[in-house]
């Protein structure tokens, strides 16, 4: 992967790039394009810890109402980041409480990374994913609980992913017979002896 780093042109870069980190860059419809260059910015090693810090934990915190096709792509970008720059590992293993907003020192209201305190935070967020409804976000953010391998994850095939095509692998799944107890209507309000008992029975 080629890093690029133009911080040395544009000083105020990554700090209007973290700007742009709001909900709504979640559904524009140049999405993947966005997150295609943030991961390339991203990739230089040269970045100082509290700038990658900041971006996972802004991520992080943005995807609690982030919908599930921009999860599966979200959570394996967090994670690369991570696995770039081991100095963030804390953030996985710091405990703190989870859903507890009152004590996460991480101030998201700030526009400036630097002064965000994101390496004072965790990801909690990732965890909390992991009692999402739907079952691949589940997966994938239960990866944060393991040890992280150095391998990076390829996030090319999901900067596009759609809701449709969840969707569609949800129907072409198979899933087994459920089972149901209940006994079959006989009758109208249930009287045995009843004149559509006898055309309407199930």
């Amino acid at each position: 992967m080629v890093s690029i780093c133009p911080c040395r042109e544009y000083p105020d870069f990554y700090k209007k790039l973290y700007s742009l980190l709001e909900p709504s860059v979640f559904h524009a419809k140049y999405r993947a394009r966005f997150f295609h260059l943030a991961n390339l910015f991203l990739s230089s090693t040269h970045l100082p810890v509290y700038l990658v810090a900041a971006f996972a934990k802004r991520l992080s915190r943005l995807s609690l109402t982030a919908p599930p096709q921009v999860l599966m792509m979200i959570i394996p970008f967090i994670c690369n980041l991570i696995r770039r720059h081991p100095a963030c590992r804390p953030l996985i293993h710091r405990p703190m409480a989870l859903g507890d907003l009152t004590s996460d020192p991480y101030i998201m209201e700030e526009q400036d990374p630097a002064k965000s305190q994101a390496l004072e935070s965790s990801l909690w967020e990732i965890e909390a994913l992991q009692n999402h409804y739907y079952p691949d976000v589940v997966r994938a953010a239960n990866v944060i609980s393991r040890s992280l391998s150095t391998q990076e994850s390829e996030i090319s095939e999901l900067l596009e992913l759609s809701s449709y095509e969840l969707f569609e692998k949800q129907m072409k799944k198979r899933h087994g017979s459920v089972p149901l107890e209940f006994e079959s209507v006989r009758g109208l309000l249930g009287r045995k002896q009843d004149i559509t008992a006898e055309h309407f029975s199930i």
